[in-house]
């Protein structure tokens, strides 16, 4: 029987990979993941059979393991395993015996608090997903009617222009449904916690045109201070 602990090792800086991640790495011997996400916790690798995946090539990976036995299995996601890897989670619990989750921190969490937008006043939403992102398009326009912050992370398929959905898509799509983009304030960060790092700071109106990276989070800052001496 395989043990395999699906777990998310921060978004990008090795800094940023937690201690019990550390620690569950350093006890298994097979390592499956994407190469940006390897590259995150490269200095856990060494002495351990590592299979690079990516979209084609992860079914077969994942069955040839399945298909031996006595491993313990890390596959690591950058940022948390909750956040926006469900289906490949999903999988995993499918083909394998035993499947343990440990989170890690999101790059949603790390670009909500370089925007000073508490989540705890936000909606969080992804739109990387594989399936159809309507109705959370939706659920953007009211999150956005109702007064709250968005911290959104965008879905990249150049090749599929109609479910390319980037932050210039984004600005398009909202300006369409009547939305005044003009006065709406918008961070974009890419690569967040890397030396690549970026940040754009502006309104939503600004993005059109404007290309970004897959490793881009959006932050729809509506936010105001509420502190506790405001508070009987």
């Amino acid at each position: 029987m395989n043990k395999v602990f699906a777990v998310g090792v921060g978004p990008g800086s090795p800094d940023y990979v937690t201690g019990v991640v550390k620690d569950v790495a350093s006890k298994c011997d097979v390592v499956i993941g994407y190469g940006y996400t390897l590259k995150t916790i490269e200095s856990v690798l060494e002495g351990k059979q590592v299979i690079e995946i990516n979209m084609k090539n992860q079914e077969e990976a994942y069955q040839k393991i399945a298909g031996e036995d006595n491993h313990t299995v890390l596959v690591p996601f950058t940022g948390d395993v909750n956040f926006s890897e469900s289906e490949v989670v999903d999988r995993l619990i499918e083909i394998f015996d035993e499947v343990e989750i440990i989170p890690g921190i999101s790059s949603t969490q790390v670009a909500a608090s370089m925007a000073k937008v508490p989540t705890d006043k936000s909606k969080v939403i992804t739109m990387h997903i594989s399936t159809s992102i309507e109705e959370k398009k939706l659920e953007l326009q009211k999150a956005l009617i109702d007064g709250y912050s968005v911290v959104l992370v965008p879905r990249p398929w150049p090749k599929v222009p109609e479910k390319h959905f980037m932050p210039s898509e984004i600005a398009l799509y909202l300006k369409r449904n009547r939305f005044d983009t003009s006065k709406m304030k918008v961070h974009v960060f890419e690569a967040v916690t890397t030396e690549m790092q970026t940040k754009f700071e502006g309104v939503v109106s600004d993005l059109e045109g404007k290309e970004f990276s897959d490793l881009c989070v959006m932050v729809f800052n509506q936010a105001t201070l509420e502190s506790y001496v405001n508070f009987d």
